[in-house]
């Protein structure tokens, strides 16, 4: 038989009791970005607490930043004594000190989806650790989990809790924007707290169900012989078969390819130049 997940947290309002030297460190982190005005919002734990009343125990500060801020952010906190790695370019850069870890995400791994500015200027107040700062509004923050679909890491509960404590009350249309192209996504996860939740269907608009539904029902009865298969975008392991073995499409390498192409452009315009035009 194998993992009863018995070690993974269970979904409690009980706030966890964070040691006094974890909770030294957030507030230390948070209160330096604020001070250096580096404009972030904070994900993970708090955020999700923020928006559902659940609680869950973390080791980590996660915190969204544009790439550009993120850097700014990691140069803050090395002056600080912190440790820094850019673990993954497309996504995702740590610090960290006396095993506590900062964790300064610029969007999904898969390079589909970037944090942008309105991401940070839609957040919502709040306070962490006794400091003044933001959250992740909801909408963002269900955009963030949408692609977490992993045999070993799933946070479809996550939007389903979201959407319940937000009592359905979201900018649908904000989360239409985030999916874009990837609609299906949400449509799965609308699908999913209905599941959960039948007797609250109508915490999700009439209008948005119908919508959902008309575009499932076009795309059902005009499929695409040319769409491109997708599976590699949500876990590149458990669909490693269809893309090394069966040749199907690599959209995942492509997306993340796309994505650092984006980086290295952001970093060559930036990079000062002499007066010849040459680079310094």
């Amino acid at each position: 038989m194998g993992d009863t997940g018995t070690n993974l947290p269970i979904s409690s309002s009980t706030a966890p009791q964070f040691p006094a030297e974890q909770e030294a460190l957030f507030r230390e982190v948070l209160q330096l970005l604020n001070d250096k005005q580096v404009p972030y919002a904070v994900s993970g734990a708090f955020a999700l607490h923020r928006h559902t009343g659940i609680w869950r125990n973390t080791k980590d500060l996660d915190l969204f930043l544009t790439a550009e801020n993120a850097k700014r952010a990691l140069e803050v906190l090395k002056e600080d004594g912190f440790a820094t790695e850019v673990v993954d370019p497309v996504w995702l850069s740590k610090a960290w000190r006396d095993g506590f870890f900062v964790d300064l995400i610029t969007g999904m791994s898969n390079g589909i989806i970037t944090v942008e500015d309105s991401w940070i200027e839609g957040s919502a107040r709040a306070k962490v650790t006794g400091v003044q700062t933001r959250v992740l509004a909801p909408e963002e923050l269900i955009a963030s989990k949408m692609f977490v679909l992993f045999r070993e890491r799933y946070d479809g509960a996550d939007i389903a809790h979201v959407i319940h404590g937000t009592r359905g009350q979201l900018d649908w249309d904000r989360l239409l924007h985030l999916a874009g192209e990837h609609w299906e996504l949400l449509f799965y996860a609308m699908n999913l707290f209905k599941y959960v939740y039948p007797g609250k269907t109508d915490f999700i608009p009439k209008k948005i169900w119908e919508s959902m539904l008309e575009r499932t029902r076009q795309a059902i009865e005009n499929p695409d012989p040319k769409a491109q298969f997708r599976g590699s975008l949500l876990d590149e392991r458990m669909f490693a078969i269809d893309v090394q073995e069966w040749k199907m499409d690599d959209l995942l390498g492509e997306s993340r390819k796309r994505r650092e192409d984006e980086i290295d452009k952001s970093k060559t315009e930036e990079e000062p130049k002499d007066p010849r035009g040459l680079v310094a």
